[in-house]
């Protein structure tokens, strides 16, 4: 696990005193909360997955359980309903490694793996359409519980995120981290620029397009990106104003 990212300071300053006030407020309904999770169904108030966020760094992160116990090993079986609507996979472009080949292409930028042999515009192109597919989110997902439905429509089952603000691997406002399997597919040059930003509990994205249907992976991607490049204190406040009205959703995402 890498060390935490630094955030600077101002924005770690306002983090600190903002999840730190907001943890003692809130406490009553933590309490309510993770005690109709646990009417509701067996196992754990919270849920905790390992997530990445700024510069590759992984930590825990922290929610209020809203799920089955078994929804992690759900994920393979539900592909099909994934909102992101991830294209078909294309047939392999790979040649098989031969000398006689290599040779004939030796005018042109190749790449040359265990696969076989690819030209280099049509590598760049795969790792595109990879990175393009890379986020899940399912709609209507049945592994969510009633109360779950409930505390994700409120964005309540986000609040444990506070925790991980205090000890600074989010920030209030930033690219939202993301599961291992996902950030392991975003490998384009583009895509990895999402991650030079802070990790946030909200962030551009949330608050211009998050329950919108058809939703787009590249879109997304590059709210992300504008965000690393751009963030400053104003933007970082805007985006806090908004987030009340956009975490309030009735879209089943």
């Amino acid at each position: 696990m890498k060390a935490r990212p630094t955030i600077p300071f101002a924005k770690r300053t306002f983090d600190i005193l903002v999840s730190g006030t907001l943890l003692i407020l809130l406490s009553p309904l933590f309490l309510l909360v993770g005690l109709l999770i646990k009417l509701e169904s067996k196992g754990p108030i919270f849920y905790y997955a390992y997530r990445v966020g700024m510069n590759y760094h992984t930590f825990k992160f922290y929610k209020f359980r809203s799920m089955r116990t078994d929804a992690d090993q759900l994920v393979d079986k539900m592909k099909h309903l994934n909102a992101y609507q991830p294209s078909q996979e294309k047939e392999s472009q790979w040649a098989p490694l031969n000398r006689s080949l290599i040779v004939s292409e030796s005018e042109l930028a190749i790449r040359i793996q265990d696969a076989g042999v690819m030209p280099e515009d049509a590598y760049e192109e795969l790792k595109s359409s990879a990175s393009s597919q890379a986020f899940v989110k399912f709609s209507n997902d049945p592994r969510i519980t009633k109360v779950g439905k409930w505390i994700r429509n409120l964005s309540i089952d986000e609040l444990p995120q506070l925790v991980n603000i205090l000890l600074g691997d989010m920030s209030l406002v930033g690219n939202r981290p993301l599961p291992l399997y996902e950030a392991e597919q975003l490998t384009s040059d583009e895509a990895i620029g999402r991650f030079m930003g802070p990790a946030g509990l909200t962030g551009l994205w949330q608050v211009t397009e998050r329950g919108k249907k058809g939703v787009d992976a590249a879109s997304r991607c590059n709210l992300d990106i504008f965000y690393a490049q751009n963030h400053n204190f104003w933007m970082d406040l805007k985006i806090l104003l908004k987030t009340p009205l956009a975490a309030i959703q009735h879209e089943n995402v």
